[in-house]
């Protein structure tokens, strides 16, 4: 059960839920083809294959412990938003939790570059009454997350 629909009160209703987007993989998926191009080389020396099959192996484990990360920041940060406010919450063994009531809402800033918008994720930021949500960064579709919040 995800956290946002675990702390609904009665007769709140889920409109929305957000996750990063799968573009935190991109150091990972750089480094693994970094790999493979240094797999096609075909040097004439024994050592230089070695070193060759040793770097692609190291750079392929490097890429392998940012997939890790980037798979456990997705699966523990999470954005709802219900007919009565905004949750977000990060962390698995420690957690840090937002709300915002949908009244405290004053503006919800989308920031997309040109590659954002074309793979659709971008950074929101919610700002209420006297405080804000952090910037939510990578986040997909966030015209539809902003868009959720502001048609209430």
């Amino acid at each position: 059960m995800s956290y946002v629909a675990s702390v609904l009160q009665p007769g709140e209703k889920i409109l929305h839920v957000g996750k990063p987007h799968w573009i935190g993989y991109w150091r990972a998926l750089a480094l693994l083809i970094l790999a493979a191009a240094l797999l096609m080389l075909h040097p004439t020396g024994i050592v230089a294959t070695d070193m060759l099959w040793l770097g692609a192996a190291v750079l392929a484990l490097i890429a392998l412990a940012f997939a890790a990360q980037t798979f456990f920041q997705r699966w523990t940060q999470e954005i709802g938003v219900t007919d009565r406010r905004v949750i977000y919450k990060r962390g698995f063994i420690s957690r840090q939790t937002a709300e915002m009531n949908m009244d405290k809402i004053e503006t919800v800033l989308v920031d997309q570059s040109l590659l954002g918008r074309l793979l659709g994720y971008g950074t929101v930021t919610i700002q209420g009454t006297g405080a804000s949500i952090e910037s939510l960064r990578d986040m997909a579709d966030p015209i539809g997350l902003r868009t959720t919040i502001t048609a209430r």
